[in-house]
This record gives structure tokens, C-alpha cells and sequence, in this order.
């Protein structure tokens, strides 16, 4: 079978082309090899979506509602791990581990993950103490203290929700100011059980079988200051949110890559004719899920005309 339209990827972006490209009458199949929602299903609260649900909308949630739309216009749901493409030529070829799918165009929404703290011991310490899914994790240290690396939105809004199971949340930033946005600012500082190591940064992860202790290095002078979690508790939480990296090596030799990033124009053509991208993967200036969705409904617009353009 060759699709019309296949979509790596079931993030905001993929699901919104879903549904436009569903909605156009596209042979289309989104292949995911996770949960849908990407970046957002590890959000536990969503407050600036337009048209959200008001009284608590999770990334799960949305990403849910999402998906029912797509699958309404009958968008194909395939579950598989893609390991190579093909992107040049009329028909393009993904080849998964199930199986090989063509399709005359194909949308790239493989989002980001999770950029490594990049200390000493961190790789010994995932699922042990290290994590970077507040909401996946946040419930395992319940009434323990809790470390947050990071200055930015996510880091700032990951704090506040982990308040609701932590003791004591501190927030380790590597400058003397956050980077998030004035309001989510103004909720940190005036929630009582978030503290700050300011001008620090994680040198190294310590424990036996689990993490009990951390070394902070001061970046303005150097020296090291251990802490250890409280021996009746026996162990602490530490969370990552230091930014993301593209999920771009599965076509880094076929797309035009800019630090990582899928270089597209404004309506989201690669470099090659019937490629677009969509979504945390593409470069741009402002990775949120409603510029996500706006992406993925233009890319899956211009797949429409690409195909139009081969009859």
C-alpha cells in the first residue's frame, strides 16, 4: 500500500496534520512508537492552550482528544519504531521494525527529549533518584525532598506541581535569575515550599542503591558543597529540565539540519520536495503545542497541493 501521507511521530504537531490531512481526504497513518502527546504527555497541567479544557487540562488529556479527532477523519494508527528512511524520490520508504511503509509524502514530527543534566553519576542514577518526568515520578517521593535542575518554564512549572508530593522542592540554577516567563516566576516565589541554589549547577549524583546525596558546584567560584537527604528518609529526588535536543539522526543525511534542527520555510518544506516538518523538531522560534498544532495543520495542507500537483 502506498499512503498518501505518512507522520513520524504523534505529538501535537503530528496529530494536528493527522487531522487536517484525515479531514482532506488523505490516505494518511501516523506511526508512533510511544505514547501519543510527545513532550506534552510528561505535562501535568496546561493553562495556555486556546479552547483547553479549563478546569484541568493534562498534556495527556489533550493529546487524547487530539488523537479522537484524527481517528474520526480515518487516520491509520501504526505502532512502530522507524530505524531508516528513504525521503528522496516520488515514493518515499520508512522502514520500521514491523515492516516498510511508502507513502507519496511524509510529515517528520519526532519532537525533542530530555537534554542530560551532565554530571558525574547521572547515568548510574536514572530510575534510582534521577528522573525527568515530574509527572511520571513526581508520586515516588512523596513527603521526601526534591531537586529541580533548571531556570526555564518547564523546570519552573515541573516545581510547582512536584510541591504537591515533595516536602521541600529546590530549584538549582546555574545563574542568580529564572528564565520562565513573569508568571510562572511570580507562582515559584510565592510558593512556600520551593527554595533556590542559585549560581549553582549539579557536579555529581551519589548513593548506593539509590540517591542520597548531591554535589553543587558554585559557577561564580568553584568550590563544592555536598548535600545529603535526611537519614530518616534515606534518599531524594532529582529532576531535569534543562532543555532539549532534537530527535533528528534518523535523517540527518537526507535533511538540512541547523544544530540539530530540521530547517524548514514558513510552510514547512525541507529541502526535499513532499518532506515537511513539524513540531519541537523544526527550527523555530517558539516551541509551544499550539505552534506545534499550527504547524502540522500548514505542513498537511501542503502535502494536499504536493499531491494534488502529481495527478
Amino acid at each position: 500500500m502506498i499512503y498518501d501521507c505518512l507522520i513520524i511521530g504523534a505529538g501535537p504537531g503530528g496529530l494536528s496534520a493527522g487531522i487536517y490531512a484525515g479531514r482532506n481526504k488523505l490516505k494518511t497513518a501516523i506511526i508512533e512508537q510511544g505514547q501519543d502527546g510527545g513532550q506534552i504527555a510528561l505535562t501535568a497541567d496546561i493553562e495556555n492552550y486556546p479552547g483547553q479544557v479549563l478546569d484541568g487540562e493534562s498534556g495527556i488529556s489533550l493529546a487524547d482528544r487530539m488523537a479522537s479527532q484524527a481517528e474520526r477523519f480515518g487516520v491509520e494508527r501504526i505502532k512502530d519504531s522507524i530505524g531508516s528512511v528513504e525521503l528522496t524520490g516520488d515514493i518515499k520508504k520508512l522502514h520500521g521494525k514491523k515492516g516498510t511503509y511508502e507513502a507519496k509524502t511524509v510529515i517528520l514530527s519526532t519532537g525533542a527529549f530530555p537534554k542530560p543534566i551532565g554530571c558525574k553519576g547521572e547515568a548510574e542514577f536514572l530510575g534510582r533518584g534521577l528522573s525527568f518526568c515530574a509527572t511520571c515520578d513526581g508520586a515516588f517521593f512523596s513527603g521526601l525532598q526534591v531537586f529541580v535542575v533548571g531556570g526555564g518554564d518547564s523546570a519552573c512549572e515541573e516545581a510547582i506541581y512536584l510541591t504537591k508530593f515533595a516536602k521541600k522542592v529546590t530549584i538549582i540554577h546555574r545563574r542568580d535569575e529564572l528564565r520562565a516567563a513573569k508568571s510562572i516566576q511570580d507562582k515559584v516565589f510565592k510558593n512556600e515550599k520551593i527554595d533556590f541554589a542559585w549560581n549553582s549547577v549539579v557536579d555529581e549524583l551519589k548513593g548506593d542503591d539509590v540517591l542520597n546525596e548531591i554535589v553543587l558546584k558554585d559557577t561564580k567560584t568553584g568550590e563544592l558543597r555536598s548535600i545529603k537527604a535526611d537519614p530518616a528518609d534515606g534518599f531524594f529526588g532529582v529532576f531535569g529540565f534543562i532543555g532539549f535536543s532534537p530527535r533528528s539522526d534518523l535523517f540527518k543525511d537526507q535533511i538540512t539540519l541547523d544544530n540539530g534542527y530540521v530547517v524548514t520555510d514558513e510552510d514547512m518544506h525541507t529541502n526535499i520536495p513532499g518532506v515537511y516538518a513539524v513540531g519541537d523538531v523544526r527550527r523555530k522560534s517558539l516551541r509551544q503545542v499550539v505552534t506545534a498544532a499550527a504547524d502540522g495543520a500548514i505542513a498537511a495542507m501542503e502535502a494536499n497541493k504536493y499531491i494534488e500537483g502529481l495527478k
